[in-house]
């Protein structure tokens, strides 16, 4: 049996009276109170039972406003809410209608991906498919959002979701632009589409399967003349054309100490951000990847990096490499002959025991200390592994191959320590600097660590309804309500954030 009810005004203010402590918003017209962070869950799933107690804990504590999607582990995400929070509700510990649940809907993947294909098959596909990549298609279909809804509702276990977004819908147009089409074209089909996507969210509202709904776009704080640029002003415009009592009362997007755009850019009417648009039009504004900058393609975490243990200069790093790419030509002219493989087995040693020839004279281009974190897990690791796993087990493996195995893993481990080392040090630096920098453009933003900073800067911005955060872990949630508990005077500070804008660029 479903979840009755839906979150309130008077249910979610009483909730903040049991956690009085905690800052909050009201949202204007209607009327909730929410925790100003709220539980990300973009890499929560079900199964996980660090991630359920980490969500219980965050609504046991003061935080009544969770966020997911439908493609969010592939409706794992949804699945976990819902029973994390039937659970309190069964125990008396929540009341259903004073937390505010959110959910997105757009992307194809997983099972969504295979069932379009099986329609597509049955000759009843989905309207207005987007193709965007390999396993990957985006839709606002009425036809995909009642599909979809259906989906969410009884993943969430709920009769009523609260908000019901528009999942980056700009993916059309990302799309439209590697056709290409005419820039007037695809943006007049994709507010069209977006126009036959409010109607139907509009009728999920009087069918009372949704409160309200809205669109999380990255495109909204783009420069107008982007072609991905999603404009908040012609979308507000389309929702009072279909009625003025409207229920297009949300707008999610991307805001941080170095992406300022929905702060800084005039991309709407008389010089407006689309902060300050929204704020003026009573819209709900959270803000999405507060901690995670993408900047010229490379992403920086928005919390502290200690400095490493045992700094590494380059030239340490540059011998460490060439140690590496040595041994590797070694193998290849003394060991591997002896080995006495087929030829497609030698090629793929060889591609797989390359370590040394992948970082020379690239191994200072992975721009940030996270990028390189990422590329060494998911790429050098495995196959280094890969490759090591199969000459130690290589039954009667020659005594001098034996020997070059292990001096081989021996500098690897120094070169990948060293490595990580160099970018560790120059995170340190560059958080240590951020830091410094944010403080600067405003005082009120000085917290004790960069992720509170981060946080802190975007609950004090007046237009700034709440900052979803990641909670996959109870220690994040402990994080995010050790600065929820330290009030902020929420202002207009367009001026702070040029400020942010302008020192992140020197």
């Amino acid at each position: 049996m479903s979840i009755p009810g839906k979150a309130t005004a008077v249910s979610t203010q009483s909730y903040f009276q049991q956690h009085a402590n905690i800052s909050t918003t009201t949202l204007p017209g209607l009327e909730w109170q929410i925790s100003q962070a709220g539980f990300g869950s973009y890499r929560v799933t079900v199964g996980q039972k660090n991630h359920e107690q980490a969500l219980r804990q965050a609504l046991q504590n003061g935080i009544n406003l969770i966020d997911t999607s439908s493609n969010y582990g592939d409706g794992g995400s949804e699945r976990l809410i819902g029973r994390v929070l039937a659970e309190l509700i069964d125990t008396g510990e929540l009341n259903r209608e004073q937390v505010v649940v959110i959910s997105k809907v757009g992307y194809l993947q997983g099972f969504n991906y295979t069932l379009a294909e099986q329609r597509k098959q049955a000759g009843r596909p989905f309207p207005n498919l987007v193709k965007y990549a390999e396993g990957l298609d985006h839709c606002i279909h009425p036809d995909f959002l009642e599909d979809q809804l259906t989906r969410s509702l009884e993943r969430l276990n709920l009769d009523t979701l609260d908000v019901y977004l528009l999942h980056n819908p700009e993916y059309y147009l990302s799309w439209a632009k590697r056709r290409p089409l005419p820039l007037d074209e695809a943006r007049r089909t994709y507010y069209r589409r977006i126009r036959l996507a409010f109607e139907y969210l509009e009728q999920a509202v009087a069918d009372g399967r949704i409160q309200s709904y809205g669109i999380s776009s990255n495109s909204f704080p783009e420069p107008a003349h982007s072609y991905t640029f999603t404009n908040l002003s012609y979308i507000w415009q389309i929702a009072q054309e279909i009625r003025s009592d409207h229920h297009f009362r949300w707008v999610q997007l991307p805001v941080n100490l170095l992406e300022t755009g929905a702060a800084t850019e005039a991309s709407q009417p008389e010089g407006q951000a689309v902060l300050q648009f929204a704020r003026n039009h009573n819209l709900a504004v959270l803000i999405n990847r507060p901690l995670n900058a993408i900047v010229q393609e490379s992403l920086t975490r928005l919390a502290d990096v200690l400095p490493p243990s045992y700094p590494a200069t380059p030239e340490e790093v540059s011998t460490a490499v060439d140690s590496c790419v040595q041994l590797e030509k070694q193998f290849s002219s003394r060991h591997l002959p002896g080995l006495n493989l087929d030829e497609e087995t030698n090629q793929q040693l060889l591609n797989y025991l390359s370590l040394g020839q992948m970082l020379e004279g690239n191994w200072d281009g992975f721009g940030t200390f996270q990028n390189w974190q990422d590329i060494r897990t998911r790429f050098i690791l495995p196959r280094s592994q890969t490759v090591v796993e199969f000459l130690s087990n290589r039954p009667n493996l020659p005594a001098e191959a034996v020997l070059w195995l292990d001096e081989y893993v021996e500098a690897a481990n120094i070169a990948l320590a060293a490595l990580s080392a160099f970018y560790q040090e120059q995170a340190a630096k560059r958080t240590a600097r951020i830091q410094e920098t944010a403080v600067a453009a405003d005082p009120d933003w000085q917290a004790n660590t960069l992720s509170q900073t981060a946080v802190r800067a975007l609950r004090s911005t007046a237009g700034v309804s709440a900052v979803l955060v990641g909670m996959r872990h109870q220690r994040y949630v402990l994080d995010v309500l050790s600065d929820l508990t330290q009030p902020v005077t929420v202002k207009d500070r367009s001026a702070s954030w040029q400020k942010m804008k302008l020192g992140s660029e020197l």
